[in-house]
């Protein structure tokens, strides 16, 4: 501990982020980017904006962007709040609607940010398991609490909540927020977006990073009720007043825009996710049903660290998780198809030999 720190930086454990490895010829599977490039309508603005403009702030309100996302759902632009990534928009959540005197929830198994948040915040919570086949329990949710949070579909899983079941969850929790994260919505599964104008306690956080392919410009949004969103706004006013830049902006209106190519590289990922599915099955492993842009897999009889090492050998890299109940699971990104075969034919040769 330095002498300089604030007491509570020592109480702190930070998310860890994927690796980003620098190794020649690499077949990197492990962060859950987009095979795909961006729309072309996206480099042809990000061209077109950088120029002597940069010199001047951005819109402090990103309001091109929040009028685009509310065109896209079908909303009012006060039901839209815009930030430099979803986890900065998780971030402004769990700061503005998720503390109270009752625990936040959040499943056992799900995206590491939120107990990161829950010590920066100083924020109660507790983890809910999820079932024996890795699935979220509504029932388990509908108790007095502080506010819920949860990924659909959930990471690391993949596995997906059906619209109905969070309607039930809304309904049955209707004096505390509920934050779903759908940064992988747009490969499988239906957002909840259509419910924000029913229930006043549901907010919806997306981001551009996966399913639009802009990882690199930091985009993320949420939109809830009108309330919600200005608790949002509040927070942010006090923290960052200008947290997305012009190529930012622009670049994320052109991406929402660009529905052509959103459907075919969301629908080549989804496509690629089936044929690697099939073909990990064909080894013996087993793969839970995902909705992500990622699976999640083990194989009954070899070690997943093991696995996950031996793949590194040979410049293949996926992400495995060293924590109870998925230990033994490797988090695998769908990649293009010439990535998904050399995956597929390195764990037919590394169990070939250890068998």
């Amino acid at each position: 501990m330095n002498k300089f720190w604030s007491a509570k930086v020592s109480e702190l454990t930070p998310y860890v982020p994927g690796e980003q490895p620098k190794l020649n010829h690499l077949v990197k599977l492990n962060t859950n980017e987009n095979p795909y490039p961006p729309s072309p309508r996206v480099l042809e603005v990000l061209r077109q904006e950088a120029g002597e403009a940069l010199k001047l702030y951005p819109d402090p309100n990103g309001t091109a962007l929040k009028e685009a996302v509310a065109r896209h759902f079908g909303l009012q632009v006060q039901q839209v709040f815009v930030g430099n990534g979803s986890d900065e928009v998780l971030a402004h959540a769990f700061a503005a609607l998720l503390k109270h005197e009752r625990p936040l929830l959040y499943p056992d198994i799900t995206y590491s940010f939120y107990p990161v948040y829950c010590g920066l915040y100083d924020i109660a919570s507790e983890r809910v398991p999820l079932d024996e086949n890795y699935h979220i329990r509504v029932d388990d949710y509908l108790r007095p609490n502080g506010g819920i949070i949860f990924p659909n579909p959930n990471a690391p899983t993949g596995c997906m909540l059906p619209l109905a079941e969070i309607r039930r969850l809304l309904e049955g929790n209707t004096e505390s927020v509920v934050v779903v994260d759908e940064a992988y919505v747009d490969f499988g599964g239906e957002s909840a977006a259509c419910l924000v104008n029913s229930y006043p306690n549901l907010l919806v956080v997306q981001t551009l990073s996966k399913s639009r392919s802009l990882a690199g410009l930091r985009v993320g949004f949420a939109v809830g009720d009108a309330g919600l969103i200005e608790a949002l706004e509040r927070v942010k006013g006090s923290f960052n007043s200008y947290p997305l830049g012009r190529l930012a902006i622009a670049g994320a209106v052109a991406a929402i825009e660009d529905q052509e190519h959103f459907e075919v590289t969301r629908k080549a990922v989804m496509l690629t996710r089936e044929r690697l599915t099939s073909g990990l099955e064909g080894l013996g492993f087993q793969v839970l049903p995902s909705a992500a842009n990622f699976i999640f897999a083990r194989h009954p009889h070899h070690n997943g660290a093991a696995l996950a090492a031996a793949l590194r050998e040979r410049h293949i890299i996926v992400r495995h998780f060293a924590q109870p109940r998925i230990d033994q699971f490797l988090r695998i990104t769908i990649g293009t198809e010439e990535q998904s075969c050399k995956l597929v034919e390195a764990l037919a040769e590394i169990l070939s030999r250890s068998a």
